[in-house]
């Protein structure tokens, strides 16, 4: 489960992509549009230390983009490239945002969802000493391959687009490489194995992620 703060941030999700989206190669919208959240899911770290959260977000009238993020409470040695930008919280303190396909804590993670169907993050509140869930922006469906969730060494690199088009990021995990569809469309799920996602205003499941 992820608990969640009501804070403040300087500057918020959205702004920090806004500056940070159109220097990706795979960015589509109005450069300098406003960024909306469309929906969002989040992973659980096992350490407890790292909050992973994937935003569907768009710039203006563009396309639906996925951005998976990671934050941090420290600096991540050797992650420069993948810094999206240092948030203030009220509660937490200084946060460091990171591209979470360049985050060695996200690929494991992702590999549950798509190869085992591991779900997303129950994300709750904590309201006078009680638990106060807060309800899911969307459905993830995952694929259940039978295949042992892989351990070891993560990499991440862009790679060309996706099935039913799109750019990808491939994370490497193991001797299992997982494709993160940037813009995510409706698409058949390969049979390797794939994560799938709906919300409101889209019934048709996007893929999101899959197996290569």
């Amino acid at each position: 489960m992820a608990l969640l703060h009501r804070a403040e941030l300087r500057p918020s999700k959205l702004e920090l992509l806004a500056g940070w989206l159109s220097g990706r190669s795979w960015f589509a919208g109005e450069a300098g549009a406003q960024v909306s959240r469309v929906a969002a899911y989040r992973f659980d770290d096992p350490a407890g230390e790292v909050g992973v959260e994937t935003l569907l977000v768009r710039a203006g009238d563009g396309p639906v983009l996925q951005v998976p993020l990671t934050y941090r409470g420290a600096p991540l040695a050797g992650a420069d490239e993948h810094l999206v930008g240092v948030i203030e919280h009220s509660v937490l303190g200084r946060r460091w945002a990171y591209d979470a396909c360049g985050d060695p804590v996200y690929p494991p993670l992702l590999a549950a969802a798509v190869l085992a169907d591991a779900g997303q993050a129950e994300e709750y509140f904590e309201v006078d000493g009680k638990r106060e869930v807060r309800p899911a922006s969307m459905t993830l469906t995952g694929s259940r391959t039978g295949r042992a969730v892989p351990t070891g060494p993560v990499s991440a690199a862009p790679v060309p687009a996706g099935p039913g088009g799109g750019d990808a990021t491939v994370v490497r995990v193991g001797d299992v490489e997982l494709a993160v569809l940037r813009r995510p469309v409706p698409a058949e799920v390969p049979g390797a194995g794939g994560l799938t996602g709906t919300w409101p205003g889209q019934d048709e499941p996007v893929l999101l992620a899959f197996a290569r």
